[in-house]
């Protein structure tokens, strides 16, 4: 299939794109990306480039109304994009929207290890500790190497009052972990 001038026009605006989120010109991406979504307001890649200058940034409200916008326009498209804008929602403190938009990257992609872990801080955050317990231990069979679903599913278990199972998990993280394992041991000493 033939390019057509739409399609290197759209090649050339990644190009500047990389090229100036190499050296940190944030705001001529957001001018540059402003401009391509007057022209296309449901641009995905315009829309997610956005988002993420505006994050990189520190405009996040910015950010999750761009990926807000990309989701209702591209809603079977990408887990990322719902990850992405749960995060940013979860980072603000609307755990109440963050939940289901984890919940449909997972529906995308049920192996997303960093959705699991992001379900699992909302519910921490709502204190649903036992669905909070289901999703760390969900993120920990994708990522067994990773100490960050262990170290909050420990802590969950110290919320739940099951010491012992925090326990396991310090003597499985002693393994590849010994610094996060002395720090939950430390906590887990000083929560009684």
């Amino acid at each position: 299939m033939p390019t057509t001038s739409k399609d290197r026009g759209r090649g050339f605006l990644k190009l500047q794109v990389i090229a100036a989120l190499m050296f940190n010109r944030h705001e001529f991406v957001l001018r540059l990306l402003g401009d391509e979504l007057a022209r296309c307001p449901q641009n995905a890649y315009a829309l997610a480039s956005r988002a993420h200058a505006h994050a990189q940034l520190g405009n996040r409200r910015q950010a999750i109304l761009d990926l807000q916008t990309r989701v209702a326009a591209h809603p079977d498209r990408s887990a990322g994009d719902w990850f992405n804008l749960a995060f940013l929602q979860e980072a603000e403190g609307d755990v109440a929207a963050a939940e289901p938009n984890f919940r449909r990257a997972l529906a995308l992609d049920p192996k997303l290890d960093r959705a699991w872990y992001g379900l699992g801080l909302v519910l921490i955050r709502q204190h649903r500790y036992d669905e909070a317990a289901a999703a760390l231990k969900r993120n920990t069979e994708l990522q067994p190497m990773s100490p960050y679903g262990w170290y909050q599913l420990a802590r969950v278990h110290i919320d739940r009052k099951h010491p012992e199972e925090a326990r396991r998990i310090i003597a499985h993280l002693k393994g590849f972990e010994p610094k996060v394992a002395a720090q939950l041991e430390r906590e887990i000493g000083a929560a009684g």
